[in-house]
């Protein structure tokens, strides 16, 4: 990925918005939360006005004009420049066609999941499940009162992604919770064992130092991965 001046996706849509037209900040912020972009966008109006002075001292976007309505503070309004539209430009395309590793907090979780027992990662496995269910189910019915509003598809792309996205994960966390509460995941019978194990006194570092003596003759192989060291 290119190294951005501004590397904020919060950037990318300040430049979004002023390239429609030139805005001040409390309308881009207005613009972005009407059209629903915190759900994508981290959203909030501190970091917001850091992010245009930011992008304003890289000559990506530049103070207008600024006005005053009644008795309200004045308010700098900022039009995007030459460099900014084309720093928008390649941005987008970039993140449409090159996929990036993304650190998820779930894939964290998982990678780790050994250290609690089976039983009970199949049932917080499965309480994910049923607030991913509800979450769907909102995002369901955002979707649809879009669509009966007549709004085009081109509008909530990324509410159809979202909604892809849960399935996906419902549908991964639903089956493994399955699996593991019915041993059926590789692994799962020394996984439960070193947990009754420990529960009996025996220290994950004596399992570590001779899998084959706690866990059977097939738990040799795991040795490299147990102590590592």
């Amino acid at each position: 990925m290119a190294k951005r001046r501004v590397s904020n996706l919060l950037a990318l849509a300040v430049l979004a918005c002023v390239a429609e037209r030139p805005m001040h900040p409390y309308e881009i912020s207005t613009t972005l939360r009407t059209r629903g972009k915190e759900q994508s966008i981290k959203l909030n109006f501190g970091s917001l006005y850091s992010v245009v002075e930011s992008l304003t001292r890289h000559g990506l976007i530049e103070a207008q004009e600024t006005v005053r309505e009644g008795r309200r503070p004045e308010r700098t309004i900022y039009a995007i420049t030459a460099a900014g539209r084309a720093e928008m430009e390649d941005w987008l395309a970039e993140l449409l066609s090159t996929p990036t590793k993304e650190y998820t907090s779930l894939e964290a979780a998982l990678s780790l999941a050994a250290g609690l027992a089976p039983d009970e990662v199949a049932r917080l496995l499965t309480a994910r499940a049923a607030r991913l269910r509800m979450d769907l189910g909102s995002v369901e019915g955002g979707l649809a009162y879009t669509a009966e509003m007549g709004l085009p598809e081109l509008f909530v792309i990324e509410e159809q992604y979202r909604k892809a996205m849960m399935e996906a994960e419902l549908a991964f966390v639903t089956d493994l919770a399955d699996r593991i509460s019915h041993d059926k995941l590789g692994g799962v019978t020394w996984w439960r064992r070193v947990h009754e194990l420990q529960e009996q006194g025996v220290t994950f570092e004596e399992i570590a130092r001779d899998p084959e003596k706690h866990l059977g003759e097939e738990a040799a192989a795991l040795a490299p991965f147990l102590n590592p060291g």
